[in-house]
């Protein structure tokens, strides 16, 4: 059991060489090595999740070397939850993907590459490690968003690589200014050398803010956020649900890392205007990300704003700094994920199936494609935070945290948030079931004529094809957001004892 930590990047990885080399032999022959490996993945990042979450942290010191020499992988339950979300969101992307595309075997090789860079940034303990890792992830995307086809995704490619790029030097300065100040990258030994060294010294203040914001930029927090409006809409629909529910998540998720078992709550006790600088970050991004949303008329940019305000929540929750906030972000993060990454792929069902792609398309939309009406309805209704849904859950925890922290502003804009998520939700939603379409009639025709497209064949208008397992992903994405709100609260009561540690 203790051995299994490392085959979470190993085998992506050698599923990776596999399927680019398949391709030599036999052409979109990616897709079935791909869902294997994420299947074993998937089982793998279960069994792992049932240890941690039932006693001590699995710890693995790779090479045989001890830690903190050694680079250390640590499954505790937060890293837990992030390995099992990265393995079930990867593969229920697969599985609109097999007849949405892209189907060839490089594609499927980097995908399994980015599952790889995503896994091994949740377990590591080292931060040199995990910028190793930062990298492989970002590269994947970059070359996963270009893998759409005409200029728009390689645009958008270019943008995410430039901006991704300046994060990622950051976070790595950060590493460095680090390092000179203690002579260590173990995550655990780095936090006791920094606290020796004194967290009133510049080497640990400028460490702190340079791994914030090169996480800020991955994180895509205003207005630092420019690359993620560009990516999410320019990469092909499975590739922006993959990006958007996972990627960003993760950065958010190795931000509560660097901050809390980094620098821990005494750096933030020692230093308030780095709290009030994470709070203001929270703030804004809130804010800007919400209002951008509304002015959006294409869906897919309305998406990618709506991040960008969601993921200052997250933000938020590390400012607020205590253990019912964090349990908000975690829930929020996976919730996030689901929430999103279902969004994403149902608006690319719905233009796959009525090519309606902007907020006035979807006028009549409940008539014409009552399927994927009523999946965005829920997801959408669940993002807003309406109960039982896992958005209410997070955000009531976040919100909770704040009130105990007595971070007043932060609770209002919290509170604030909601009716700003609703604004841009509601209008896309009463065109969906209070409007009618203005070519009702061809448009019925051409829904039925639809009826009749099959796996991996189009139609006469030329639309992508749209198959079943597009139909049921979407539909499961719905469902698991409203259970995964009813299963929340005793997620955090597993969480407890970990983010216990965390704050100690």
């Amino acid at each position: 059991m203790n051995d299994l930590p490392p085959f979470l990047v190993a085998v992506p990885l050698l599923g990776s060489v596999v399927a680019l080399l398949a391709g030599l032999v036999r052409s979109r022959s990616g897709w079935p090595i791909a869902v294997c490996t994420a299947l074993l993945q998937t089982a793998m990042a279960a069994v792992l999740a049932v240890r941690a979450f039932g006693g001590q942290p699995v710890q693995y010191v790779v090479g045989g070397f001890s830690a903190p020499f050694g680079i250390e992988l640590v499954i505790d339950g937060l890293s837990a939850t992030m390995v099992v979300l990265v393995a079930v969101v990867a593969l229920g992307v697969l599985g609109y993907a097999r007849v949405a595309g892209p189907r060839s075997n490089a594609f499927y090789a980097t995908y399994l590459l980015l599952l790889a860079g995503l896994s091994g940034m949740s377990i590591t303990a080292d931060v040199f490690n995990m910028y190793v890792f930062l990298e492989i992830t970002g590269l994947a995307a970059y070359a996963l968003v270009a893998s759409g086809e005409g200029g728009r995704s390689a645009r958008a490619a270019l943008k995410y690589l430039l901006v991704g790029t300046v994060g990622a030097s950051l976070f790595l300065l950060g590493i460095g200014f680090a390092y000179v100040a203690t002579g260590t990258l173990n995550m655990a030994d780095l936090s006791a050398q920094l606290a020796a060294v004194g967290y009133g010294s510049p080497l640990v203040r400028a460490s702190f803010g340079l791994l914030v914001v090169g996480l800020f930029v991955k994180i895509a927090v205003f207005p630092i956020h420019t690359w993620q409006p560009a990516a999410y809409a320019g990469a092909p629909d499975s590739v922006s649900a993959l990006i958007s529910a996972l990627v960003s998540t993760i950065a958010a998720y190795a931000l509560i890392r660097i901050v809390f078992t980094v620098f821990t709550v005494e750096f933030l006790a020692a230093n308030p205007f780095a709290q009030t600088v994470l709070v203001a970050a929270a703030v804004v991004s809130i804010v800007a990300g919400s209002v951008l949303a509304v002015t959006q008329r294409e869906i897919k940019r309305m998406l990618a704003y709506s991040s960008v305000s969601q993921f200052g929540l997250i933000v938020g929750a590390v400012a607020v700094a205590n253990g019912t906030a964090l349990t908000g972000a975690m829930i929020h993060l996976v919730g996030h994920a689901v929430m999103k990454g279902g969004l994403f792929l149902t608006s690319g069902l719905i233009a796959d199936e009525t090519d309606a792609r902007t907020v006035d398309d979807y006028r009549g939309l409940a008539e014409r494609f009552p399927v994927g009406s009523t999946a965005f309805g829920v997801l959408a209704l669940a993002m807003v935070g309406v109960p039982p849904a896992v958005g209410f859950v997070g955000k009531w925890y976040i919100a909770l945290g704040a009130v105990e922290a007595r971070a007043w502003p932060l609770v209002a804009v919290l509170l604030l948030s909601t009716l700003l998520t609703l604004a841009y939700f509601a209008r896309v939603l009463e065109r969906i079931y209070f409007r009618e379409s203005p070519d009702a009639d061809a448009r019925a025709e051409t829904a039925s004529d639809e009826t009749l497209v099959t796996d991996g064949e189009g139609d006469d208008a030329g639309r992508p094809p749209v198959s079943t397992g597009m139909r049921a992903t979407v539909v499961l994405a719905a469902v698991l957001a409203v259970v995964l709100g009813v299963a929340a609260f005793e997620y955090g009561q597993l969480l407890e004892p970990t983010i216990a540690r965390l704050l100690a």
